[in-house]
């Protein structure tokens, strides 16, 4: 399977805490550029643009992450959502996947044959404290999605989420870090209590990131963006073979 990164518009606003530290506005503050700035970008219509040989750039068949400088369901972007939908369903043989801390919203903002849901769109509902999975799971568990994940990052404490678990039709439970020089602190215990409800209710699990700063049998690592993935990795907690 292909990746491709399709970012329609860039810019959001911090709604929760997990969004304290978020990378884009890192990475923005880099360029004095404004994150809250919600603009529609040029990439707008890549997911239907085509090769000279009239041939869609985006494979048939590949993983197009979604709006991972934003967040789909911002309100600042009701007024091009509608034509991103239609880019979406147009492009049946790709699957687009998105997370949005906005999951509240999803109701309101859905195309008119959504009915119960695209067959080629995955949504992940982000959580990342107890409170914030209160709020938001009950939400996305009775909307109607094909392909439903949850993901608890940055994961600012212990989270236990068995009771929306063990009745829903969730495909996968994906745990990461906080990265960057001021992220918070990722207790391992919280992450091994994750994979523990997830395997009492048979949800695959991921651990997709250690974050830049685990805590571990009592003692602190600082781990390097570019090793965060794969220690996550040789904890040896995954059951799904994709990682976000």
């Amino acid at each position: 399977m292909s990746y491709f990164n399709w970012n329609p518009w860039h810019g959001c606003h911090k709604i929760s805490e997990g969004c304290r530290n978020c990378y884009v506005y890192r990475q923005d503050g880099r360029w004095e550029k404004d994150s809250s700035a919600v603009t529609k970008t040029q990439a707008f219509a890549m997911s239907m643009a085509k090769n000279r040989k009239g041939e869609y750039k985006i494979p048939s068949g590949s993983m197009v992450y979604t709006c991972f400088t934003s967040d789909f369901l911002l309100e600042d972007a009701d007024q091009w959502r509608t034509e991103a939908w239609k880019m979406i369903h147009d492009r049946q043989d790709v699957v687009f996947f998105f997370i949005t801390k906005r999951i509240d919203r999803l109701n309101a903002v859905l195309p008119d044959d959504w009915n119960d849901g695209y067959e080629n769109v995955v949504i992940g509902c982000t959580v990342e404290n107890q409170e914030r999975a209160d709020f938001r799971l009950p939400i996305f568990l009775s909307a109607k999605i094909k392909h439903k994940i949850v993901i608890c990052a940055p994961i600012l404490g212990e989270i236990n989420i068995s009771k929306y678990l063990k009745y829903s039709n969730i495909e996968e439970l994906s745990v990461g870090g906080e990265s960057g020089e001021e992220a918070r602190v990722c207790n391992y215990d919280w992450v091994l209590t994750l994979s523990r409800q997830s395997k009492e209710n048979g949800i695959p699990f991921s651990f997709h990131q250690t974050g830049a700063r685990l805590l571990k049998d009592g003692k602190e690592y600082r781990i390097l963006r570019k090793f965060q993935h794969s220690q996550a990795r040789k904890a040896g907690l995954n059951t799904v073979k994709r990682l976000i």
